[in-house]
């Protein structure tokens, strides 16, 4: 019964998929794309998060866009492909941050309790549950959290009784002295998801027309004014493919093992070894190839006898076109005429 009325609620609710983004830690692949546009198993990325969205009801969708826009309004179009109706707000000169992306849209959310969702996830988190959560609150704005159970950089989230109370620093790896003190539970972190309802009185905290991201503009100021904000925990499935090694990982978690994903119009020659990789579209691997592990973007040939594991490969010309690369990016090595992108 609780999925359904908050099925129902859903479809009368706006939401808002954030896609503007850089990807620096994705670049290469981010080169002609923004990280939500990259193809994921043959869909884009952000595509899964709009089917995500419609299937607990949502149907009106704003989506935010400043890198590289179009190749977002290509993956998406108007939505109907993905059961949705989408509309587009674009962050111009500048990108907005997190909070400045709210209160661009703000005429599009309006004044009803919304959805915010990063486009770069994957996820099987119950949002029906979480709009339960919000409604029984009564909170300002409810995070969707999870357990950070390897203890990955994200940041930590402070909870007591139900309600956020603030953020901790970066999550860092469990040590041998945890490993070996057997008489001491290992402190498992709370992470945000990317996922939060809001309701329209978060307007209040965000300025108008600025650069401005939610934790410090919103979340801290509310939580020092008393305001309560809902925490929703679930140890449901999630994904987050923000860097090349994450995006192959994934990739491969999703398949099977040794299995390879290709893309549309790809071609391989005779006695090709390849393993446990992803082939974007039109991709060339000559004869006696060896590849492992390995991220092949659109267009790019690998001569025959070449050798690559743990890489992301694309064509040089596209990098060549770039006037810098950006300082959170792997570095790579030019061959031929492919950049290569290693990676452990």
């Amino acid at each position: 019964m609780l999925y359904y009325l908050c099925f129902g609620l859903a479809r009368f609710m706006k939401a808002m998929i954030l896609a503007a983004g850089f990807g620096t830690r994705l670049f290469p692949l981010t080169i002609d794309r923004t990280k939500p546009a990259i193809p994921f198993l043959g869909k884009p990325l952000v595509g899964y998060v709009a089917e995500y969205v419609a299937k607990f009801g949502f149907r009106d969708i704003v989506v935010n866009l400043h890198h590289q826009p179009d190749s977002v309004i290509a993956a998406l179009g108007d939505g109907s492909a993905f059961g949705v109706d989408i509309k587009y707000t674009r962050e111009e000169p500048k990108i907005l941050g997190t909070a400045g992306a709210l209160d661009n849209a703000r005429e599009f959310l309006g004044n009803e309790p919304f959805l915010i969702v990063n486009g770069k996830i994957i996820t099987d988190i119950d949002i029906g549950a979480a709009l339960e959560t919000h409604r029984s609150s009564g909170a300002i704005a409810t995070m969707v959290l999870k357990p950070n159970l390897k203890r990955e950089r994200f940041t930590i989230v402070e909870t007591n009784d139900g309600l956020v109370t603030g953020f901790g620093d970066l999550a860092t790896p469990v040590t041998e002295n945890e490993l070996r003190d057997t008489d001491h539970e290992i402190i498992t972190p709370l992470m945000f998801t990317g996922i939060h309802i809001m309701e329209p009185r978060v307007f209040d905290y965000i300025p108008r027309g600025v650069y401005s991201d939610i934790v410090p503009t919103f979340y801290n100021p509310a939580i020092r004014n008393g305001e309560r904000i809902a925490a929703h925990v679930t140890d449901a499935n999630w994904f987050e493919l923000s860097t090349i090694p994450r995006y192959l990982d994934i990739s491969l978690a999703m398949m099977g093992p040794g299995d390879v994903h290709f893309g549309s119009d790809c071609r391989l020659g005779g006695s090709v070894s390849l393993k446990d990789s992803v082939l974007w579209d039109r991709v060339n691997i000559g004869d006696q190839a060896s590849l492992y592990r390995v991220i092949i973007a659109d267009g790019v040939t690998i001569q025959p006898r070449e050798h690559f594991e743990n890489a992301a490969i694309v064509r040089a010309d596209m990098v060549r076109s770039c006037s810098e690369i950006p300082e959170k990016a792997l570095r790579g090595y030019v061959q031929g005429d492919n950049y290569i992108v290693p990676f452990n």
